[in-house]
């Protein structure tokens, strides 16, 4: 495949994603819409991620544009609630801000990163608690929440200097790793509660280890001077995820939605996620040259799998966290904006590759 005709996928995807709705007619079952890309929520920010990728690695205009007056309207039209989750969209404006230095997007940016570190609810050991709009899970910790709200807390720390908040990230990454590692294989459980120190039928769902994957080739670039012992752990931890998906990376390149469980569906979301780290990681030298064909065939599935209108087909619905397997294999597919995200991500690395697969 051409470098322009890569650059094409791109620009459909990234201009799907600003008008997607719910044309398939799922259920929503968030209070707050997480297909409407016009809401601030989860799904939107991973979204918004994937196109201020897409910005820094093109420089269109109408991108930035598309971001600001995304943000300058939810802004206007009010925030949500703070917790886990809403928190997402903050990790992108932190880059409007650096590109516009618009003074009200970073003091909403100052504002809830404070609420994280002074009020946000806690687990034992200090654990964010995986706050929801629609929930508490009191006492719960979540793989998501390394994405939804630790890089922007990452990010944060580097924009303001602030060591503390710097300080928090790393915790958290420790604290996730030492309760949701899944001890038989490497991979991680969706979540862990510490008021029945249970880990939910220890599930080891798909987007929820890619969101590992792909978070944490991103963290490392965000602080930079991450202290070496700590960058060492979390580079062993993501060389044994990598390992154990190789073994079960399903023969079309995709990884199933349990990723243990062929008899579960094949995920576009979580094998652009995962393709996306095992890719960086291998550019970057954080994990052996080998892995490098596992991730040229998760991507080569995933081009497959963007239609020519730009949707990224075969994309689940949001999943909360389930003790009951079967649930995760009867959550609903559809277009969703961090499937259309984690794809923009995985072509951002796609065209530092000498050579382009040809789907």
């Amino acid at each position: 495949m051409k470098k322009n005709d890569l650059l094409n996928l791109f620009e459909s995807a990234n201009n799907r994603m600003k008008n997607l709705d719910n044309e398939t007619g799922v259920n929503e079952i968030c209070p707050i819409s997480i297909i409407d890309m016009s809401t601030w929520e989860w799904a939107q920010g991973v979204g918004l991620y994937g196109m201020q990728k897409y910005y820094a690695e093109t420089g269109k205009q109408e991108v930035l544009d598309f971001l600001v007056d995304w943000f300058d309207n939810n802004i206007r039209k009010g925030l949500p609630a703070k917790n886990v989750n809403t928190m997402c969209p903050l990790l992108t404006l932190t880059y409007v801000y650096e590109y516009t230095k618009k003074d009200i997007y970073l003091d909403i940016c100052k504002e809830w990163s404070e609420w994280v570190i002074k009020e946000m609810p806690r687990t034992e050991e200090m654990g964010l608690q995986h706050i929801v709009s629609e929930k508490e899970n009191h006492g719960q910790v979540w793989i998501d929440t390394l994405f939804m709200t630790v890089l922007f807390m990452a990010r944060m720390g580097k924009l303001l200097d602030r060591e503390d908040y710097k300080a928090e990230s790393v915790r958290q990454y420790l604290l996730h790793i030492k309760y949701l590692t899944n001890k038989k294989n490497g991979l991680f459980d969706h979540g862990f509660d510490f008021n029945g120190r249970h880990a939910f039928g220890e599930i080891q769902w798909g987007r929820g280890n890619s969101w590992y994957t792909s978070s944490v080739v991103d963290y490392l670039d965000i602080l930079g001077e991450l202290d070496m012992g700590v960058k060492w752990f979390l580079l062993d931890t993501l060389h044994a995820q990598v390992q154990a998906l190789e073994q079960y990376q399903n023969e079309n390149g995709m990884w199933h939605t349990l990723i243990t469980d062929k008899e579960s569906y094949v995920e576009s979301s979580a094998t652009a996620g995962f393709a996306y780290g095992i890719l960086k990681a291998v550019r970057l030298g954080y994990i052996p040259e080998k892995y490098r064909e596992c991730g040229i065939k998760a991507l080569e599935a995933i081009i497959k799998r963007i239609s020519q209108d730009g949707t990224v087909t075969e994309v689940s619905y949001g999943t909360a966290i389930c003790d009951d397997a079967q649930k995760y294999k009867e959550v609903p597919i559809c277009p969703m904006t961090y499937g259309q995200a984690l794809t923009l991500m995985l072509l951002t690395e796609a065209l530092k590759l000498e050579v382009v697969p040809t789907a």
